[in-house]
């Protein structure tokens, strides 16, 4: 019969490793500022969902749901810079500008008004 090499983990104690364990040694501590900020986006981020209740067209469904992923990876290290968390907040309430059809306006866009 063949011997199998036992295969090691990084623990070699001999004691199991407790999840409670893992975790709190991966856990961030964030600073007093980097609370505050990440409180005052909240607040932001909720009032915005709020206020875009009664919002109606194509545009508001997207927003809504970029606003709700924001709050629910909050803790994730990738957050939006300013700028695009501005447009975040804003998005549900502003309609995109509607594309001009091909062929109307700028150059060669005929009309029929050639030579």
């Amino acid at each position: 019969m063949a011997i199998r090499a036992q295969l090691t983990t990084v623990n070699t104690t001999g004691k199991p490793a407790s999840a409670g364990a893992v975790s709190a040694a991966g856990k961030r501590e964030f600073t007093d500022e980097e609370k505050a900020a990440r409180k005052e986006r909240v607040t932001k981020a909720k009032d915005a969902l709020a206020r875009s209740v009664g919002v109606k067209g194509e545009h508001v469904a997207p927003a809504r749901t970029a606003l709700k992923t924001f709050l629910q990876r909050l803790n994730e290290s990738n957050q939006p810079d300013d700028g695009t968390f501005d447009a975040m907040l804003e998005a549900p309430f502003k309609a995109p500008e509607k594309k001009k059809p091909r062929g109307e306006g700028g150059f060669g866009g005929g009309g029929g008004r050639g030579r």
